[in-house]
């Protein structure tokens, strides 16, 4: 019997950014000064743009990730789709570790209300040990149900069926800053910062929140303008 990992750990590494507010307003002025080789950004132009969302010249900058999380996180991270390249671990080439997603101390696993109009709260601790139980003893019941379909020489496309969306995979993620802009004002919650407050589900949060790190380091007047303009996307 194959022993299961479980964890909370969600990765976000960057593995290649080539992003600068320089970048951005050397595109913002090609079309009055054509051709420039050395630019300084200055907080005001990039404001301007932020502010009246001026979005093209933020595009011409270059983020690659890489992401190891339950799929489940995959599935919200597909829904972006303009501005953004995946690349993914596949089941149907390789066998998947038996690594999986359980909730941390910090999760709510309880849902109060209706859809549109919920919250969710942390849950008592019968309810918090029920889910970590039930979470172990369907990730081991599965994946030994997998490793047996492989030993019977079942295609692993096939034996895959019968996994949960908590499995780990991972993959490379890449989108240019105006596509991670829009992405960020969707799954991080901002609560009354933001003009449109969005509430993600909290796995999805977490790795936004490492994903603007890398943006924030990168591109610190773009990101500045960006929390001031109440992270709307240019």
């Amino acid at each position: 019997m194959t022993n299961i990992i479980l964890t909370s750990e969600l990765t976000v590494k960057p593995i290649k950014v080539e992003a600068s507010d320089n970048d951005v307003i050397q595109a913002m002025l090609v079309s009055t000064l054509g051709e420039i080789d050395d630019l300084e950004a200055t907080q005001g132009r990039i404001n301007f743009l932020m502010k009246n969302r001026h979005g093209t010249p933020f595009e011409h900058t270059y983020f690659k990730f890489y992401i190891a999380a339950p799929i489940f996180v995959f599935r919200e991270f597909h829904r972006h789709r303009i501005g953004w390249s995946y690349n993914e671990e596949s089941g149907r080439y390789k066998q998947l570790d038996p690594k999986f997603y359980v909730p941390d101390s910090d999760r709510e696993v309880v849902q109060i209300g209706k859809p549109g109009a919920y919250e969710y709260v942390p849950g008592n601790d019968l309810q918090r040990t029920s889910v970590r139980r039930a979470l172990e003893m369907s990730y081991q019941v599965s994946y030994e149900y997998y490793e047996m379909m492989l030993s019977k020489d079942i295609a692993k496309e096939v034996a895959r069926m019968c996994l949960p969306v908590a499995i780990y995979s991972s993959m490379y993620a890449t989108c240019n800053a105006r596509s991670l802009m829009a992405f960020l004002s969707l799954r991080q919650r901002h609560d009354e910062e933001a003009l449109f407050p969005s509430k993600p589900m909290k796995e999805i949060n977490i790795v936004a929140d490492k994903m603007e790190e890398a943006f924030k380091t990168a591109m610190p007047m773009t990101h500045g303008a960006f929390v001031r303009n109440r992270y709307v996307a240019p």
